[in-house]
């Protein structure tokens, strides 16, 4: 499927790495509709693409995302206000209206690539949302991060009420989304919400460092399973859950052209040139689990 005309993003793929770009700088990379419908299409052309190994994000300009467009005043979260807007029926289940925000999160989290988010500036609402399911997230030192919903009179929305409290605590979360406070990136790392804080001008530098970490060393398709097994067992009730899809995935890799080349080429002592593709090697279980109904 060929991408749409994009309005709000920028996408480049290069040696392995795609790199998309929140460009609406002008905006401060205001989230909208068709950011949203964007990012979605994005992450199934990362999945489909064998060219990408791992994607990065960004922002354009001194901001990464601050937060939504509320160019529409005080009715920019009155769902039933909008009932016109094509783009927001399109969410419509019932008389519920999906999240907008949570349908990119959730996406994110199902993606098959790994995800680093570069944080270049502020990120606040749905722009500190957003980076939740990434695998990490690195900031600049002029980033400035805020789950500023209570202060808007809404809630914390894109599922951050699942993430957030994984990845910082739960008193942390509390915190952050109880006084809707803005705080600055060492405070981020201090909690574990971002993995490291670069200067500006390196920050894009070190993601792509990362990247090619991965991209230059391992087996896309051992990489989309462990994603996805570390993801969703985080939340699994028992051990024994990650012991029967560590048992399956363990048989299932082994028999692959993948192990035996990357068993070889260690023993040879030279690089691996691994096979196996996501488009058509993922083993027959995957995906294993349920997926989410939204009712």
């Amino acid at each position: 499927m060929a991408l749409p005309e994009l309005e709000t993003t920028q996408y480049e793929v290069k040696d392995g790495i795609a790199t998309i770009t929140l460009n609406r700088p002008e905006k401060l990379n205001a989230y909208n509709a068709k950011m949203r419908e964007e990012l979605l299409a994005l992450f199934d052309e990362t999945d489909a693409d064998d060219n990408v190994r791992v994607v990065v994000i960004t922002g354009a300009g001194r901001a990464f995302c601050a937060g939504a467009d509320l160019s529409s005043g005080g009715g920019t979260f009155d769902r039933k206000a909008q009932s016109g807007n094509l783009s927001r029926e399109s969410l419509r289940v019932g008389d519920v209206y999906r999240d907008g925000g949570g349908t990119n999160t959730l996406r994110i989290y199902q993606s098959l690539k790994p995800v680093i988010g570069a944080i270049n500036g502020p990120a606040v609402g749905i722009g500190a949302t957003m980076q939740l399911p990434m695998d990490f997230r690195m900031a600049s030192t002029t980033a400035r991060f805020g789950f500023v919903f209570v202060r808007r009179g809404i809630t914390p929305e894109a599922a951050s009420s699942w993430f957030l409290p994984r990845l910082v605590g739960m008193q942390t979360a509390v915190e952050w989304t109880m006084t809707g406070r803005i705080f600055g990136a060492d405070e981020a790392l201090k909690h574990g919400l971002v993995r490291s804080v670069h200067e500006p001008d390196e920050l894009l530098p070190a993601a792509y460092e990362l990247a090619r970490e991965i991209a230059d060393n391992t087996a896309p398709v051992s990489v989309a399973l462990a994603r996805q097994m570390m993801w969703r067992m985080s939340a699994a009730p028992h051990p024994m859950y990650a012991h029967r899809i560590d048992s399956r995935s363990i048989q299932a890799r082994g028999e692959s052209a993948d192990a035996h080349e990357g068993v070889t080429s260690f023993l040879e002592k030279r690089p691996a040139e691994f096979p196996n593709k996501v488009s058509t090697d993922m083993p027959e279980f995957f995906p294993w689990w349920e997926e989410p109904v939204f009712e």
